[in-house]
């Protein structure tokens, strides 16, 4: 499938043009190591455990997989692992560990926006390379990230609009944890429903904290807040292992999908594999990959992580795939750029493609990006989805969002001469936040 062009596209379709740039402190002592080193920076304990160890496991396949093809450019991959354990500031201070120490090629991790934001500053002082693999709010293009998660055009303004066009939905909750992007996805969804011809009194907004449990008030203001007489549905950015008595407290006050649906945003397989979702079923999620797509790539993928985790209850969802998406991506980009060093790896990933687990192709755009289609799929009892909305094609990602006043002039193209994250196309300059 050909990637859909945007308007925030700036220079996309001149991928060939890629030259390299430079930037990058790596040493090659690299070149003359007998393995390659990768880094990993994935937290295997505390509240976001839930999610990200499985993210550790599929690079460790991904990883041996690559390794008995041959590794690459003649030599072996060697996986560093690192558990920066769900405290944010120690996610920099495991990257710095990963980068000056252990000298690993990139990196690819963090789960949470403000763990993205934590180790950014890291990876551009030492011109390092993160795959950053998980749903994100945008409003950020940095030279030293490759984004390939979705952002929000890519999941969360697709899901508002199935729930205002399929549901008819005309008032929102959008109930996230108290981070960056809940926070900033949400400013973003406000806006874009007031577009829309929302009123204020129609959207409630709720944050929890990381790991938020008793939600037997927040859920009976839902109750009360979908009675007004019009049609209601949740917004759910909420992170981590707060979704479980989230879940199970919609059940205990009888909120059914036919009621008040939720789309979550942060809810996929592997959340759903620890609570009964019998009373879940019609809730919805939108990914841009679901485990119970029907294709051959992906029916091969999920054997593959049978067999390495010798579990055939073990799912797969939508960040694994965006890992596997970033892993390829960066053999490609190594091998276009015959070189380890992230300086020469860095300009050679713009316009590699690879395929996705859907059926198609996703490609690297100027902006650090990724095209992906837009799935909605539906919780079965089972705890699988079922997709009851699927994209033609994959959409290209908006780095910043015409929705808000001081993004809707922003673009981000790294290809020279602009070579910029937040190029303004009214003042014609490069300049703040993005800007590396």
């Amino acid at each position: 499938m050909q990637p859909t062009v945007t308007r925030r596209n700036f220079g996309a379709m001149a991928v060939a043009a890629a030259a390299a740039m430079g930037i990058g402190r790596v040493a090659n002592a690299q070149t003359a190591a007998s393995t390659i080193k990768i880094g990993i920076l994935h937290s295997l304990s505390g509240t976001m455990a839930i999610s990200e160890t499985t993210l550790k496991d599929v690079m460790l396949m991904l990883i041996d997989a690559q390794n008995a093809k041959g590794g690459v450019l003649g030599k072996k991959l060697e996986a560093v692992v690192v558990d920066p354990a769900s405290n944010w500031p120690l996610f920099a201070e495991k990257a710095r560990q990963l980068i000056t120490v252990d000298k690993v090629s990139a990196v690819f991790g963090c789960w949470t926006s403000v763990s993205r934001k934590s180790v950014l500053p890291v990876f551009e002082e030492l011109g390092n390379i993160l795959f950053y693999p998980v749903q994100y709010e945008g409003e950020e293009s940095s030279k030293n990230v490759f984004y390939t998660g979705a952002a929000p055009n890519q999941q969360a303004i697709p899901a508002v609009d199935y729930l205002m066009s399929e549901n008819k939905i005309t008032r929102w909750v959008l109930a996230g944890t108290d981070y960056v992007y809940p926070r900033t996805t949400n400013k973003i969804l406000e806006a874009y429903l007031k577009s829309k011809g929302v009123k204020s009194e129609d959207i409630m907004i709720n944050y929890t904290p990381f790991g938020h449990s008793d939600w037997q008030t927040i859920v009976a203001d839902i109750k009360k807040f979908g009675s007004a007489g019009k049609k209601t549905a949740v917004v759910s950015t909420i992170n981590g292992d707060a979704n479980v008595p989230f879940y199970k407290e919609l059940s205990n006050q009888g909120i059914k999908a036919t009621d008040i649906p939720v789309v979550a945003f942060s809810v996929g397989e592997e959340e759903l594999a620890g609570i009964d979702t019998k009373p879940l079923v019609g809730h919805l999620a939108a990914w841009n990959y679901f485990e119970s797509v029907d294709v051959p790539t992906n029916k091969a993928f999920i054997d593959q992580w049978h067999a390495y985790t010798k579990n055939p209850k073990r799912v797969t969802n939508d960040p694994m795939e965006a890992a596997y998406i970033g892993f390829n991506m960066w053999v490609k980009g190594v091998e276009k750029a015959e070189s380890y060093d992230p300086a020469k790896v860095i300009p050679a990933m713009i316009g590699v493609s690879v395929p996705n687990l859907t059926g198609g192709l996703s490609t690297m755009m100027p902006n650090h990006h990724i095209t992906k289609p837009v799935l909605i799929g539906e919780i079965q009892a089972d705890g699988q989805f079922n997709v009851v909305s699927q994209t033609p094609g994959t959409i290209v990602a908006e780095a910043w969002s015409p929705y808000l006043e001081g993004s809707k002039d922003l673009i981000s193209d790294w290809l020279p001469p602009m070579s910029c994250g937040n190029y303004n196309v009214k003042l014609g300059k490069c300049g703040g936040a993005g800007k590396t």
